[in-house]
C-alpha cells in the first residue's frame, strides 16, 4: 500500500508543480486579453493541439464509465468506440471552418459565431446558456470520477480527510487556471497523455497474462455476462448513441475552446488525422471491463465505474497502481480546466458583455472570466460534496442532449443560411423541452422506445430531440421568410 501511496503522490504532485510553472508555456508578455487567457493566443501547434484536445474529449469519467458500462451492460457499452471514430471526420471537416470564422472575425466563443452569422443575438444567447448549462455538472462529473476511483482503490479517506484532499487538488488546479488560463491544462495535458498511455499499455499488458490471454478472458467473461454479443433489437441503440455522441461532442464548449487555441485550420486537419489514438487507448479501457468481468470482481450496485479500480488494485503490482490511479486524477483535472475556462468566456462575451457591460476593456473582461471560472470549479465541488452522485450524472446526462439542438445554428450554419434564425430558435426550445421529457419520462437513462408503424424502436433521446429540432427548424424557416419579405416590402 505503500509503494501504491508514493506512486500516485509522485503523480499529482509532479503535476501540481507543472501547472503551476504553466506561465512559462508559450509565454506572451502582452496586455491580458480574454483572448490571451481563454485561447493562448491561438498559437497551440499540432502536438499541444493533439494533447490538449485529446485530453479534453477523454476525460477521467469517460476512462471509468466506459468499461463500467461494458461491465455493467455488455457490448452495448463499446459504442463509444464507433461514436469516437464518427467523430473525427466530423471533426476534420468542422473544425477548421469553424476555427477560420473565429479567427478573421475574432470570436473567442462558438455564441460569438452564431451571433455574427445570423446577426441574431438571441440565438446566441441561446447557444450560450445552452453550452454554460451543459458544461456545469460536467466539471462536477470529473469530481465524482475522481472519487469513485479512489475510493474503489482504497485511496480516499473515508469522511472529511477525504473531501479535503481532493479539494487541495482541485484548488491548486483552479489556482493555475485563474493566473494562466489555458496554459494550465494545456502544460498538464502532456502529463496526461504519458500517464495514461503508458500506463493503460502496461495494465492491459498485466491483465491479460493474469488472466491467460484474451481468448480465454472473453471465454470466461461469457459465463459472467449474456450479453457480451448485442442483441439485435439493441442496433438502433448501438447506432444512434454513437452518432448522437459524435454529433453533439463537437458543440461542447470545452472541445470548441481547445480547437480555437490552435494555430491554425491546417494544425486542426493534422490533429484530427491522429486523434483515433486516444480511441485506442478507450478501447483497451473498454476491454478492461471484459477482464473485470472474467477476474470475477464484483463491483457495488449502482456503481459499474468502481470495476476496473477494484480490478487494477487486484491484479497489479503495488507501484503501477498508484501510477495508473494518479493517471486517472490528472486524466480529470485537464477538462475540469477546460470546461470552467469554456463556460467563464461564454459568461462574460455573449451574457456579461452583451447585456450588462458592453464597454468592458479587455483586462476587465479578463478579470471577470477568472473569477468566474474559479466559482465554477467552487460550484462543482460544493456541488459534489452536497449532492447525490447520481444528480450530477443525471444532469450530465441531460446536457449531452441539450448540447446536440445547438448543431443546427452551428454546424449547419458553416455551410448554408437557408434556415432562418426565428425558425432555428424555435427548434431549439422544441429540441430542449422534448429532449428533458423524454429522459426525464423514461426513468433519466440515455436510451428512450420510440414508436414507428406499431413497432417499438430503442433510441437515443439526444437523437430524438434532434430530428424534432430540425424538422420544426425547415417547416417554419419558409414563414418566417415570407414573413420578412411582406415586412420589407410595406
Amino acid at each position: 500500500m505503500l509503494a501504491t501511496v508514493a506512486a500516485f503522490l509522485a503523480v499529482v504532485g509532479g503535476t501540481s508543480l507543472v501547472a503551476v510553472g504553466a506561465r512559462w508555456f508559450h509565454r506572451d508578455d502582452s496586455l491580458p486579453t480574454l483572448e490571451g487567457w481563454a485561447l493562448a493566443g491561438r498559437r497551440f501547434g499540432a502536438p499541444t493541439t493533439w494533447l490538449l484536445l485529446g485530453g479534453t474529449i477523454y476525460t477521467a469519467y469517460t476512462f471509468a464509465a466506459v468499461p463500467g458500462l461494458v461491465y455493467g451492460a455488455g457490448a452495448l457499452g463499446f459504442f463509444a468506440l464507433p461514436y469516437t471514430v464518427i467523430v473525427y471526420p466530423l471533426a476534420f471537416v468542422l473544425l477548421p471552418r469553424l476555427w477560420k470564422a473565429a479567427r478573421d472575425n475574432g470570436y473567442i466563443t462558438v455564441a460569438d459565431y452564431v451571433k455574427g452569422r445570423y446577426d441574431s443575438p438571441p440565438l446566441a444567447l441561446a447557444v450560450a446558456l445552452t453550452g454554460i448549462l451543459a458544461t456545469m455538472p460536467y466539471i462536477a462529473l470529473q469530481l465524482l470520477g475522481i472519487r469513485a476511483v479512489l475510493t474503489a482503490g482504497g485511496l480516499y479517506p473515508r469522511g472529511l480527510a477525504g473531501d479535503l484532499a481532493m479539494i487541495a487538488v482541485f484548488g491548486v488546479l483552479a489556482l493555475a487556471t485563474y493566473r494562466h488560463g489555458l496554459r494550465a491544462p494545456a502544460v498538464i495535458s502532456i502529463v496526461k497523455g504519458a500517464a495514461i498511455f503508458g500506463a493503460t499499455l502496461a495494465v492491459v499488458a498485466v491483465v491479460l497474462d493474469e488472466l491467460g490471454g484474451p481468448g480465454r478472458m472473453f471465454e470466461t467473461a461469457a459465463t459472467q455476462h449474456t450479453a457480451l454479443a448485442l442483441e439485435p433489437e439493441l442496433f438502433p441503440a448501438f447506432a444512434t448513441l454513437a452518432l448522437g455522441s459524435a454529433m453533439a461532442l463537437l458543440m461542447y464548449p470545452h472541445v470548441l475552446t481547445a480547437a480555437f487555441a490552435a494555430s491554425g485550420p491546417d494544425t486542426l486537419r493534422k490533429v484530427t488525422v491522429a486523434l483515433p489514438a486516444w480511441t485506442a487507448v478507450l478501447g483497451l479501457f473498454g476491454v478492461l471491463g471484459i477482464a473485470a468481468l472474467a477476474a470475477g470482481v464484483e463491483a457495488p450496485p449502482g456503481n459499474a465505474e468502481s470495476a476496473v479500480p477494484l480490478l487494477v488494485d487486484q491484479l497489479m503490482p503495488a507501484a503501477l497502481t498508484g501510477v495508473l490511479f494518479g493517471a486517472f486524477v490528472v486524466g480529470a483535472l485537464v477538462p475540469a480546466a477546460v470546461m470552467s475556462i469554456a463556460a467563464a468566456t461564454a459568461f462574460v462575451r455573449n451574457i456579461y458583455v452583451e447585456y450588462f457591460h458592453p464597454t468592458a476593456t479587455p483586462k476587465h473582461q479578463t478579470r471577470i472570466a477568472q473569477a468566474v471560472s474559479l466559482t465554477a470549479k467552487v460550484g462543482a465541488v460544493a456541488f459534489v460534496l452536497g449532492l447525490r452522485n447520481q444528480a450530477a450524472i443525471n444532469l450530465q446526462l441531460l446536457g449531452g442532449v441539450w448540447i446536440l439542438q445547438t448543431f443546427p445554428a452551428v454546424a449547419i450554419g458553416l455551410f448554408t443560411t437557408w434556415l432562418h434564425k426565428w425558425a432555428l430558435l424555435a427548434g431549439w426550445a422544441v429540441g430542449m423541452v422534448a429532449g428533458t421529457l423524454l429522459v426525464v419520462w423514461g426513468g433519466f437513462s440515455s436510451v428512450v422506445w420510440v414508436g414507428f408503424g406499431g413497432a417499438r424502436v430503442p433510441m437515443y433521446a439526444a437523437v430524438v430531440a434532434f430530428a424534432l429540432n430540425l424538422v420544426v427548424a425547415v417547416v417554419l424557416t419558409p414563414f418566417f421568410s415570407r414573413s420578412r419579405e411582406a415586412v420589407r416590402a410595406t
